[in-house]
């Protein structure tokens, strides 16, 4: 999905219009609208630092509209290729089933880990019924974001308990 259906898809989801989303990402009042139609429909692309703004008014991580091009099964298996590459990613077989896990012989393995692990815990909270599709959609979207804030609150709460 490209930049611009990313862009659209959390717009839509957010309930905002192209207008609003423009102004709130700093474009001008009289074209902010033609420039996110612009966007979305692909006929421009957003400079890293319009996606930045966009992003923020979206309130989600840049890196959530920034998603590699998985928009056939060829582009998602090279898409998992360079994941295998990049990030220790391995193809594997668990009860007879292929499934797709960490290298621990990788050199990334020990940040993949923590960023799965946090994945893994919002994840089984939406299936335990203990977050909604929206909540956890939003941690999703949010991602690293919301992990940073969350570790901000518990060294504040931490720095604030009586010694």
């Amino acid at each position: 999905m490209a930049i611009g259906e990313r862009i659209r898809f959390i717009r839509n989801l957010r309930g905002m219009t192209q207008k609003w989303l423009g102004i709130s990402a700093g474009l001008p009042e009289k074209t902010a609208d033609i420039r996110m139609a612009q966007y979305e429909s692909g006929t421009r692309v957003p400079k890293a630092d319009q996606t930045e703004k966009i992003a923020e008014a979206l309130n989600v991580s840049p890196a959530a509209l920034n998603v590699p091009d998985i928009e056939s099964y060829v582009g998602v298996m090279h898409t998992l290729f360079a994941l295998e590459d990049l990030y220790g990613i391995k193809i594997d077989e668990v009860d007879g089933e292929p499934v797709i896990r960490l290298n621990a012989n990788s050199r990334e393995y020990s940040k993949m880990y923590d960023m799965f692990k946090a994945w893994q815990r919002e994840a089984e909270k939406w299936r335990n019924g203990e977050i909604t599709k929206e909540e956890y959609d939003q941690w999703r979207y949010r991602y690293p974001l919301v992990e940073a804030e969350r570790t901000h609150k518990r060294l504040s709460e931490k720095r604030k308990a009586p010694k």
